[in-house]
């Protein structure tokens, strides 16, 4: 009975924290993404202060790093988009003619005319948007919105690698002696294992740029690299990012006039690109660092959408292994701990993978 007690107040708890961070999105979603960024960063900035600089000033390298990186990605983006520009008059014109073609369609299938299509899709946007007004002021609401928490997950970052001792220190104070040296392991692990997840779908991203490139290249895709960069960083939300970025590629494809050639192409293309990374780049550049099953990685997935929308689906993964980690050693929540992970055994190495990896650590 105790036992069943007790694992109540810890399901009352969780449910307790989750409608904590519904209500508390606006101010925990830049704290969140700074720390996990930051946690990115310590190992770097370790280094920066064995060389003899001050903290404040290895923390504001790191910080100027992720800046600049974010910079080029955009750049790329900005550039691959201004030669995409250039043919927008015709795209336009073509889903013009693709959307009236539509139409006719569902006219000589459904039996619903012209005008009523164009009463029905009018009503709706005047239901979802209040007008043209409302809407740029969404837009606007949204785009100052961002501004204001990227500047805030950069100050954010900035001060918790300055603080990290002070905050390490914090935490130690709130554990018991004897448990100091679990509470040591638990930070330690916890950075670790967000800064090789991170690292690792990095590099990772990396990889899945050249590979699109290479395919939708050859596919004869205007603007290619545009597409294959946007369809890599998409791939920060796990599942949905892929196939949004292909669908979007696919869209344009169609918006340039290509023919079902090149559409196949771009679907075959996508079609090795998630091979190889579901079984060969996941498992090497990535790892199980997050060592997450399947069924748990989709409802985080799932439930973070819930709570913080998209900010939430690129931090569930490693909140989620945060998480497993603090559960793998406090006794009481081992149970929950072992049904997040996996049950595979350990010091077993006969995959293909475990061959690689054991070359490289030779």
């Amino acid at each position: 009975m105790d036992k069943l007690q007790h694992s109540i107040y810890i399901l009352l708890f969780f449910f307790l924290s989750f409608a904590g961070l519904y209500f508390a999105a606006d101010f925990l979603i830049p704290v969140a993404m700074a720390a996990v960024f930051a946690m990115l960063f310590i190992r770097l900035c370790n280094w920066f202060e064995s060389k003899g600089l001050s903290r404040g000033i290895s923390s504001l390298f790191c910080l100027l790093l992720f800046v600049s990186a974010i910079a080029l990605i955009v750049f790329l983006l900005s550039w691959q988009l201004s030669g995409l520009a250039e043919n927008l008059d015709a795209m336009k014109q073509r889903l013009i003619n693709l959307f009236t073609n539509l139409q006719h369609w569902i006219h000589e299938q459904v039996g619903v005319t012209m005008r009523q299509q164009k009463e029905l899709v009018k009503q709706q946007s005047d239901s979802a948007g209040g007008g043209t007004g409302n809407m740029l002021a969404s837009f606007a609401s949204s785009v100052m919105g961002i501004m204001v928490n990227t500047i805030l997950v950069l100050v954010y970052m900035f001060l918790f690698l300055f603080n990290r001792s002070h905050i390490k220190k914090f935490i130690l104070k709130l554990v018991p002696g004897d448990e100091k040296n679990t509470a040591v392991n638990i930070v330690h692990e916890s950075g670790k294992v967000a800064q090789q997840y991170l690292s690792g779908l990095g590099a990772m991203i990396a990889m899945l740029w050249v590979m699109y490139g290479i395919g939708f290249s050859l596919a004869g895709v205007e603007s290619a690299i545009f597409f294959a960069v946007l369809c890599g960083i998409l791939e920060v939300i796990p599942f949905i990012g892929n196939l949004t970025g292909t669908s979007i590629t696919v869209l344009a494809v169609i918006a340039q006039g290509g023919d079902s050639k090149m559409i196949i192409t771009v679907l075959i293309t996508y079609a090795i690109v998630q091979f190889l990374q579901t079984y060969i780049l996941e498992p090497l550049v990535v790892g199980e660092q997050v060592n997450i099953n399947p069924l748990f990685t989709i409802l985080v997935i799932v439930l973070g959408e819930m709570v913080w929308g998209i900010p939430g689906m690129i931090l569930a993964i490693p909140l989620l292994g945060i998480i497993k980690i603090i559960c793998d050693h406090v006794p009481e929540l081992q149970p929950y701990g072992f049904l997040m992970g996996t049950e595979k055994q350990r010091g077993r190495k006969t995959g293909v993978i475990d061959k690689i990896k054991g070359l490289f650590n030779k």
